[in-house]
């Protein structure tokens, strides 16, 4: 069977070769779920993309254990995001309100993306924050 003729390649141009294409989305998802499976241990439950958003929010929001409400667990998520797409350059800390929580402010810079791009940009940079 040749590659070019898998579903897998169908959306790329006939000459090109995606065995590369394959063994990088083979080697990001196996890293993906190493670090999945590293923050699952470590709480000692399967978590997903949207637990581990929160965790990392709260973890720079830095106030510790807080009562939230349905909008200010929004808010944490945000956190998360804007922290993690920060050093890409899609985000610029502003600083922090009077109530400790901090601010960011989108920059020129960000794209416009599909969903599965926006997923692998997000996947991608929280690899990035838990490797440091």
């Amino acid at each position: 069977m040749h590659l070019e003729t898998t579903p897998f390649c169908s959306d790329i141009a006939p000459q090109t070769n995606c065995f590369f294409k394959y063994k990088m989305d083979f080697e990001f998802e196996s890293k993906w779920r190493a670090t999945v499976k590293k923050a699952s241990n470590h709480f000692g439950e399967e978590l997903d993309l949207q637990t581990i958003l929160f965790l990392i929010g709260a973890q720079e929001l830095g106030k510790g254990y807080l009562k939230l409400n349905k909008n200010e667990k929004v808010e944490v998520m945000h956190i998360a995001i804007c922290t993690l797409l920060e050093p890409y350059g899609y985000y610029n800390f502003m600083g922090l309100d009077e109530d400790g929580w901090p601010h960011f402010e989108a920059s020129d810079k960000l794209p416009s993306l599909s969903s599965g791009q926006q997923d692998r940009l997000i996947k991608e940079a929280v690899m990035e924050y838990m490797d440091n």
